[in-house]
Formats: structure tokens, C-alpha cells, sequence
């Protein structure tokens, strides 16, 4: 899933470059670049779909020539991820209905990637006799309330990394977090899904029948030369919904894969600066000049041949790019969406 927009990255998460296409750490791979290097090992790049919005196809094409044509589907508008997931399996249903799947976001940071190979390869061998629906749960490692969490439930018997889910909460206040990170039942609810095509279609069923009637009546042009002009024409009477809401909390199969695979989903800038090395007063600089005088616990980005000079910041995050300048609380950094929004409508897109 690659047509997010990415606005609390904002500044250097654009609309029309959204952060899944940026190099974020100097290696020559943008985030998506790098989310297909880490499936190639499990998945042929035959068997690797992209769904995207369509404003983002040429950055797409030059950045990864490798995937076919037909491989790349494009939203004409943004719904959330139940309806782009829906699609997806639908496409992939036509060419096999038990065909095994494993859904991820692109703007993921993964460090531990062998590991996440064998979570992948284990985790589509549980799925692969049908009837389950499976997510990774990832150890957290603060009371974060940027994340999702899953509460485990009863063991599954022969996999001692795999609970049933005893339930889902979407982003917890402070001291909620703090308590469940304390109970040790809860995980971080990584967005990354693994099931089989059938299976995904019976659940979209059962609990979200208007979504599935819309795109069931697609079935015979699935795969074909008439695919595009389908969705063209329905795509966007669809629930915008995310997975979460529209399957996940309602299904009695789901389970959670407990997994330490490094992970942050760099939603944000202080997940950039949790996952980021850090001078002595504990600034993170990302990939430019700063000089800091008695500024701690702050985060400094800047595109260009250019140098930021700050004095007296504690917990702060400046960052730079092109026509937008951010200068903004670390704290409050969930409000940073809701700045966008702002900005766009008071001067205009050009600053979004």
C-alpha cells in the first residue's frame, strides 16, 4: 500500500511526494524501495502488487522499473485501507482465490530483516490452510500513543509465537499506554496483515457487506483490460475505512504473530527520532548542518545547501523543505495532520 499521504511528516512529506517516496536515511532507497528489497527474498517480483494513487505513477515507474505494468493498481481516490486492500485481493483472486498474501504498508522501517523473512515465510505457512486472518505484533518498547495495540489472547497450540487477539485499541491516551505496556498483554499493532484471498473476501462479507457487494459486481473484469474502467466508475463510492475497523475488530479468526523485528512505521517525526542516532544533548540531525546551543531532545531536517543555527529548543522539531518551514513541539505532534489541513486551506495547495 503505497498512496498515503503522509501529512504528519509534513514538511518534507508532500502531497505530491509523499514520505514512502523519499530516501529518509542517505542510502540511495526510498521507504518503498526498500519494503519491496524486503519481500523479494519471500515473494517473486512477479507476484508483487502496488497500490497507489494515480498522480503517483511516474515516481513509481522510475523507482521501481522492475514491477510489470499490470501489477500497479491505481486508486482513483483515497479510501483508507479497506477499500485499496479489497481491490488488491480481488486482483489477486482472479489469477488464484487461495493464493496466500501478505499486506504491508510502504513507509515501514524494518532493521531486522532476516527476522522479518522468517516471520513472513512462518506466518503464510500458519494462513495457508485457510480459516485465519493474521497480524504482527510488535513488542513495544514504550507507552507510545502514536500506535494501535493488540491484546493477547489464548495461546494457538504448536505456536508459541502466535495468540489469538482478545481485542484491539486504536491510539490510548498517556496513562492507558502506559498500562498496557505494563501488563505485558498488549503489542503494537503493526498494520502488517498475512491471510489467504478467500478468507479476506468471506470477512469483507460477513462484516462489511455494502463494501463487498460493491466490489463483487467487479468480478469478471478482475485482471482484465476492463479492471481499470470498473474502479474508475465505483472506487469511490466506497467506505473510506481502514481494515482495522471494517474486519480486523469484528472477526472471531484473527490472531497476532509476536515479532522483534526492529520496527517503527515512521508515521511520524518522533518515531524518525526514536529510531535515529543522537548527539550528546540528545538532538537528532537529519542529514544536515546544525549548530545547537543548549538545545536538547530535538530533531533538525533541512533540505538544500543550508545550516540551522537554534538556541535554547527542548523537545522540539525543526524541519525545513523548500517552500515550508515547521517549527513545532514534539509533544504535540499529532497535531501536525490537522496544521496541514490549515495551511491548505488558508494559502493553498502549493504549500501541502
Amino acid at each position: 500500500m503505497c498512496g498515503g499521504v503522509g501529512s504528519r511528516f509534513w514538511p518534507f512529506s508532500r502531497d505530491n511526494m509523499p514520505k514512502q517516496f523519499l530516501d529518509f536515511f542517505g542510502t540511495g532507497r526510498s521507504l518503498l524501495q526498500m519494503t519491496v528489497d524486503r519481500v523479494r527474498p519471500v515473494v517473486p517480483v512477479e507476484n508483487i502488487i502496488l497500490v497507489t494513487n494515480a498522480k503517483y505513477a511516474t515516481v513509481i515507474k522510475e523507482q521501481l522499473p522492475e514491477i510489470p505494468a499490470g501489477n500497479i493498481l491505481f486508486e482513483p481516490a483515497r479510501r483508507n485501507t479497506a477499500p485499496c486492500i479489497l481491490w488488491a485481493t480481488h486482483h489477486i483472486a482472479a489469477r488464484n482465490p487461495e493464493a496466500v498474501i501478505t499486506t504491508l504498508p510502504s513507509d515501514h522501517l524494518v532493521l531486522k530483516e532476516n527476522a522479518f523473512v522468517e516471520a513472513i515465510e512462518r506466518g503464510m505457512d500458519f494462513v495457508a490452510g485457510g480459516g485465519r486472518l493474521l497480524t504482527l505484533g510488535i513488542k513495544p518498547t514504550s507507552p507510545n500513543t502514536g500506535y494501535g495495540y493488540i491484546q493477547l489472547g489464548a495461546e494457538v497450540e504448536g505456536c508459541d509465537d502466535v495468540r489469538k487477539v482478545k481485542s484491539f485499541t486504536e491510539k490510548p491516551n498517556p496513562e492507558m499506554a502506559r498500562l498496557f505496556v505494563d501488563s505485558g498483554e498488549f503489542f503494537w499493532n503493526s498494520g502488517i496483515f498475512i491471510w489467504r484471498a478467500d478468507d479476506v473476501l468471506k470477512a469483507f462479507d460477513e462484516f462489511c457487506p455494502d463494501m463487498a457487494q460493491l466490489f463483487d459486481s467487479g468480478r469478471k473484469y478482475y485482471n482484465t483490460s476492463l479492471e481499470n474502467e470498473f474502479i474508475d466508475a465505483n472506487f469511490q463510492n466506497a467506505q473510506s475505512i481502514s481494515i482495522d475497523y471494517a474486519v480486523m475488530e469484528k472477526a472471531s479468526n484473527v490472531y497476532v504473530k509476536t515479532v522483534d523485528l526492529g520496527w517503527s512505521d515512521l508515521g511520524t517525526w518522533k518515531a524518525l527520532y526514536e529510531i535515529s542516532p543522537r548527539g550528546a544533548e540528545g538532538n537528532v540531525t537529519q542529514n544536515c548542518k546544525v549548530i545547537a546551543s543548549g538545545c536538547s531532545g530535538s530533531v533538525f531536517a533541512v533540505t538544500g545547501d543550508k545550516i540551522i543555527v537554534a538556541s535554547g529548543l527542548k523537545d522540539y522539531i525543526v524541519a525545513d523543505n523548500g517552500n515550508a518551514l515547521l517549527i513545532f513541539p514534539i509533544a504535540d505532534e499529532q497535531k501536525i495532520r490537522q496544521v496541514v489541513n490549515d495551511v491548505k486551506s488558508r494559502f493553498g495547495d502549493r504549500f501541502v
